[in-house]
Order: structure tokens, then sequence, then C-alpha cells
């Protein structure tokens, strides 16, 4: 199927596309490999989370990771995060939302689609109503991709946290509905939060340099298999795990 342009407007086969892209593993590995040693974090877990983790990717049940976002660098640094973790093994088989924007450049839109990105059509750049049929399209393609087995990686506060970055932001309810669609399609998803901190930063709101970006600390908590039966209720555990998982990727920095 040949790639369409991510448009708002050619949001049906956008998705139409997506649904079923698949990138080369072997190219992701060698990709993650190189960000690994570049960016070379630092990863801790919770006690037993490591091991919980494990046994999960080798039953292949369906990973949700919940990501805090901090910097544009943020999706380099957590390729170099997988590549050093519990998820080598998936890598290739992990789709991770990003926002349109990144699929505009031709060049740059090669390497998300290497990494596995879906495209996501914000409220804030195109405006609510705008986007929400795109929206739903898009929770409904994560939903059966993880029903097929695939990871999903969702940055679910939805953009750089430039406030307080010790303090996860408002999670949006699009995380809810993914696990819950994905829940109703027969899967059986874990969240994983996978927290993530560039150290003690006085003011937020200057962008993390790409040197500042190295020996960043990711923290994993515990996974959560038994999840909430309400999209809204899951949101709210995503919130308070992922700002433990933060806790820990700050105190191990």
């Amino acid at each position: 199927m040949e790639r369409p342009e991510v448009l708002l407007d050619n949001a049906d086969s956008v998705y139409d596309f997506y649904r079923k892209h698949r990138q080369s593993r072997l190219t992701a590995w060698g990709a993650y490999a190189v960000l690994g040693r570049r960016y070379h974090p630092r990863v801790s877990y919770a006690d037993g989370a490591r091991e919980v983790l494990h046994d999960l990717i080798v039953k292949g049940t369906p990973l949700l990771l919940a990501i805090n976002h901090l910097s544009d660098s943020d999706p380099y640094t957590v390729a170099a995060a997988a590549w050093r973790s519990e998820l080598r093994r998936v890598i290739g088989r992990v789709r991770v939302l990003a926002k349109d924007e990144l699929f505009i450049d031709e060049k740059q839109r090669r390497k998300i689609d290497m990494m596995g990105g879906i495209p996501v059509f914000r409220g804030k750049d195109h405006g609510i109503r705008a986007v929400n049929a795109a929206g739903q399209r898009m929770m409904d393609v994560c939903a059966e991709r993880m029903a097929e087995g695939d990871g999903i990686a969702v940055f679910p506060e939805g953009t750089c946290n430039d406030v307080d970055q010790t303090q996860v932001q408002a999670v949006g309810s699009g995380i809810g509905h993914i696990a819950f669609r994905a829940m109703k399609l027969g899967a059986v998803p874990a969240v994983v939060s996978m927290a993530l901190s560039y150290g003690p930063r006085p003011d937020p709101s200057i962008p993390v340099t790409k040197e500042e970006a190295k020996g960043a600390s990711f923290y994993f908590g515990m996974p959560i298999t038994e999840l909430p039966a309400r999209p809204a209720e899951i949101s709210r555990l995503v919130r308070t795990d992922l700002q433990q998982a933060l806790d820990g990727a700050i105190a191990a920095y």
C-alpha cells in the first residue's frame, strides 16, 4: 500500500496504512542499538518488575507503555532505554504514538516509520472537534494492533512537561480508551509505566539539549495486568502509577 500524506483531511487513508504498516525489525534493532550507545541511559526497575516484565514478554502479552514526556529528545532516549532493557525483545513489535507534524518531513518520517510510529492529530494543534473522528480511528487502530499482539507506547500527558518535571501532568483519556477497546477485542494488555528523568532542571521550560539527554534515568514500575473496567478509571490509574515510577527515576538519577 502506498504511503499516504499525513494530513488530518486524509486521516482515513493514514490510519488504513498504519493499521497494517510493519517496519523492518532488523533495521529497527540496528537503530535502537546505535541510540543505546549514543545516549547510554541508566535503567532500573521496581522490586520484582524486571522478572514480571520478562515473563509477560515471553508469554506474548501486549504491552501498553506509559511514558512521561519531558523533551523532544524523548523518542530517542526511550528507544535507547528499550535497547538496554527487557524491551529489547519487543523492538519492532511496539507502535509509538507520535504527533502528526513529525511525519511531514520525508527524511524524519522514514525514521519515525522505522521506529513504529503511528500519527496522532492533537486537539491542541487542530481543534478538539476537528480531530474527534481521527482520534476515534487512531484508538481503534491501536486496540486492533494490541489484539494482534503488538505493544503500544504512549506519552499520555500529550505534550512536553515544561511546568514541573518531577510531577506527572494531567493524563488524557486516550490511553484508557485504547486499553478498554483492546480488552473488548479479547486482548489482555499489561500497563507498564516507563518513567524518565534528565536530572534536576531549575527551569523546565528550557529545552533539554542532546548532551543533557545522555545518561537519562529510566525506571520501570511493576506491570499492571488487572485493569479497571472503565477508560477514565484506567487513565487515573496510569497517572498514579506513572508518578510512582517517575519518583523512582528521579531517585535513581
